[in-house]
């Protein structure tokens, strides 16, 4: 018997049909200039031009419209370091739902100031899981409100699933899809969704060298959490763990998992925004990353989705986070 999970094809279908004119069919972009440099055939899907600015809204919008009305009537929390707050803070705007959001410190700050303008209040914490998990918990006892995971929730996991449908749809000819791996939230949806609707597809998983709790789970063959020291990623978006909900489809739906270096996404957010013109954020660019790393995942001639996850990215820390060095400023 094949196994269950929490959601499944089905449910990923109805939430399409839920959110039909509610979220935007993302374009899916090309470049020749990339496919000749890795031998294969780029489809990027473009969840940068989301609204929010990333794949996030889906879920949130998924969960909300699923919610009991007395219950939405209470409001929701959540914790995020920026994308699936903004996601929340639209969801919750367009349902006139009262929403919370736990950010770290260290979060952008576009990302803090574009949740503040949708509407919702922004409490910062400690820049740590931990904290962040803990501040909801004290918030959700206080007030009485909803506690919405950013990934690890069934409707959740059905609404990013939507992304996939539409990838399979837009290029039928699809033969591997590679897809940013953080909480597992997005991940587990379009697995799910190849699952039921292009068994054929290869889905691979992209996550940070230095927040690789997916690939060490794994190899352990149980869910593992970060190091003590915590993850350490340009990735801000990937710097959670798997729940759940999300562990048993990436371990068993998702083909490969590929620790990805922070040089290599450098690299490719520099080539995404010189040869497509797409501003993406590092979280984002892993899925092109993965595909740049030596002894690549995926052979040469293949059809492969690239899911570009958000474009939420802090400008202020553009260069850095391209490994540009700053000119001195000259003395007088």
């Amino acid at each position: 018997m094949a196994p269950r999970y929490a959601t499944d094809g089905p449910g990923i279908l109805a939430a399409a049909r839920r959110l039909e004119g509610r979220v935007h069919r993302t374009p899916v972009h090309t470049s020749r200039a990339l496919d000749a440099m890795l031998g294969l055939r780029l489809a990027f899907k473009c969840e940068n031009v989301q609204r929010g600015g990333s794949f996030k809204v889906r879920g949130a919008l998924n969960a909300l419209l699923k919610m009991p009305p007395d219950q939405r009537a209470r409001g929701v929390l959540a914790h995020s370091s920026g994308n699936f707050a903004q996601g929340l803070a639209i969801a919750a705007a367009e349902l006139g739902v009262a929403a919370t959001i736990v950010m770290p410190a260290d979060a952008p700050a576009v990302k803090q100031a574009a949740v503040r303008g949708y509407g919702a209040q922004v409490v910062r914490c400690a820049p740590t899981l931990k904290s962040r998990v803990d501040t909801v918990a004290a918030l959700a006892q206080q007030s009485g409100a909803t506690v919405v995971s950013p990934s690890d929730h069934p409707d959740v996991i059905e609404g990013q699933g939507t992304c996939g449908l539409e990838l399979l749809a837009q290029v039928p000819e699809l033969d591997t899809v590679v897809v940013p791996l953080g909480g597992g939230g997005l991940l587990s949806g379009i697995a799910l969704a190849c699952r039921h609707v292009a068994p054929h597809v290869t889905v691979i998983g992209a996550e940070p060298e230095g927040a690789d709790d997916a690939a060490r789970s794994r190899a352990a063959g149980r869910r593992l959490d970060h190091p003590p020291e915590g993850p350490d990623t340009i990735c801000d978006g990937l710097r959670t763990v798997l729940g759940q909900y999300t562990w048993p489809v990436v371990r068993d739906c998702v083909h490969h998992v590929v620790r990805v270096p922070d040089a290599a996404t450098r690299r490719a957010m520099r080539l995404l925004m010189e040869r497509t013109k797409l501003v993406v954020e590092p979280s984002a660019a892993i899925g092109l990353a993965a595909l740049l790393t030596e002894n690549g995942p995926v052979p040469p001639g293949r059809r492969v989705g690239v899911v570009l996850s958000g474009g939420n990215l802090d400008l202020a820390r553009l260069p850095s986070l391209l490994g540009v060095e700053r000119p001195a400023r000259r003395s007088e």
